[in-house]
């Protein structure tokens, strides 16, 4: 009876601060989509939650927890590197690193994380030289984060991460600032977990600088307004229903509310054999042009005794083809005997 009752508070709990948000981040819907700048904040550059179709943020802790929940940080013990690799296509790379540093009393821990996206060399074409000009230029986002997690308690953990943001594009720029801000509640019945989180909740930007080159046709190339960043309220659970001595099967549901689209829902699963292969698949609900299953895989090895996991995740859509997201994640093994 202890364990239904925490459970019910915490649904009430979560029910409230889902209404409370819907009050801050109004529901646009989908009419409203491509309104916020810096969109490559957007993509899920961890390949484990792309892979259970961003059902995350209540899953466990691991080299992206930096991105995926910065309040499961603190369930990580030894230092550790993540590196991933997302393909948005066209040419266009979004690179991810991370590292994670717990405190001496293993209540806590710090994280760093670079997250950028590079378009690539792109020809400068103009009215009269359609074909190009000869000249380059490129687009450049860059996302800095600092983040802290600390156990509260057995059962609850926080955490938030602060990030700088840049983007240029040719001549023209555009920085601001952003925070994620995450909750997670732990029970001792199957491994159920709730979680919520903002991210990137931050103020307000324009992209400024450059100039007309040449006059013919046009006018001002700046436009003096506002644009929010892609904040996301997120609320998500996990549980383990099955578990044996050799294997085990996540399930995990989220739902993410952005302040540019219309809410969605994330159902993710996650099997596990000998804590060495991971296989899963998730599924995501009202997000357009993702009506197909995603998928992949984890591989944990050791490198000197310490363990080495490798992830690849593959997200087929409907405009873009299959997106590819590829990650090592190494941990450094204080006692060797894991």
């Amino acid at each position: 009876m202890r364990i239904n009752y925490k459970i019910l508070v915490v649904f009430c709990l979560f029910g409230f601060t889902s209404k409370l948000a819907a009050q801050l981040i109004p529901n646009f819907g989908a009419q409203r989509a491509g309104l916020s700048t810096l969109s490559f904040l957007k993509n899920d550059i961890s390949p484990r939650s792309a892979a259970v179709g961003g059902a995350s943020i209540a899953n466990s802790a691991d080299g992206y927890s930096v991105y995926v929940n910065p309040a499961a940080v603190s369930d990580i013990t030894s230092f550790n590197a993540t590196i991933s690799n997302y393909t948005v296509g066209a040419g266009i790379q979004q690179s991810y690193a991370s590292v994670i540093i717990p405190r001496k009393n293993k209540l806590g821990g710090f994280g760093i994380s670079l997250n950028t996206l590079n378009s690539g060399a792109m020809d400068v074409r103009t009215e009269f030289q359609p074909e190009g000009t000869g000249e380059k230029f490129y687009v450049t986002n860059i996302a800095a984060g600092l983040t802290y997690s600390q156990k509260l308690s057995d059962m609850f953990s926080v955490g938030a991460t602060i990030k700088y943001i840049y983007e240029q594009i040719y001549d023209f720029n555009n920085s601001t600032l952003a925070a994620d801000v995450s909750f997670l509640y732990y029970t001792d019945f199957k491994d159920l977990k709730f979680a919520v989180m903002v991210q990137n909740f931050g103020g307000n930007s324009s992209i400024s600088g450059g100039e007309i080159k040449n006059s013919f046709n046009r006018t001002d190339p700046i436009d003096p307004e506002n644009y929010t960043v892609p904040s996301v309220f997120k609320l998500g659970a996990s549980i383990v229903p099955w578990k044996t001595e050799k294997q085990s099967l996540l399930v995990a549901m989220q739902l993410n509310h952005p302040n540019d689209n219309a809410e969605n829902y994330r159902l993710g699963f996650e099997y596990e054999y000998l804590k060495l292969l991971f296989i899963r698949t998730g599924l995501k609900v009202n997000l357009e042009g993702q009506k197909y299953p995603t998928f992949g895989f984890g591989l944990r090895h050791r490198v000197g005794g310490h363990p080495l996991q490798l992830d690849y995740a593959a997200n087929p859509t409907e405009f873009l083809g299959v997106l590819h997201t590829f990650g090592l994640s190494l941990t450094l093994n204080n006692d060797k005997r894991e």
